[in-house]
């Protein structure tokens, strides 16, 4: 069980951050909009990664992967880590400001109708 670990928390946060989909304009819907936040994350931190790891800087414990290793050693689990992170930041980011914008809505219209 300990080899799935690291991809059982990646759906975690990919199952407890799908409800905010359904929150205003969404992120999935907008594919330009979940490009360019995912695009300069994965391509930065997988050069990073590609760095660190030759160098020797870091390494990832098997027991908790699958021993699926993409070229230059990234275990699967890193790549996926680099597009579900931002992906679920983003949902929730975009969740919030739809909230506070409604928010904001809701106090402009109770303010107008006190005049």
């Amino acid at each position: 069980m300990d080899h799935w670990r690291y991809l059982l928390v990646l759906v975690a946060c990919l199952v407890l951050t799908a409800p905010l989909e359904f929150l205003g304009p969404g992120v999935y819907r907008r594919p330009r909009l979940l490009l360019g936040a995912l695009l300069p994350t994965v391509v930065l931190f997988v050069a990073w990664d590609l760095v660190a790891i030759a160098g020797g800087v870091w390494d990832f414990n098997p027991r908790y992967l699958l021993g699926v290793f993409l070229p230059g050693a990234i275990p699967l689990e890193e790549l996926l880590f680099f597009l579900v992170v931002p992906l679920c930041g983003l949902l929730t980011y975009v969740a919030v400001e739809t909230l506070l914008d409604m928010g904001r809505r809701a106090a402009r219209s109770a303010t107008k109708g006190q005049r």
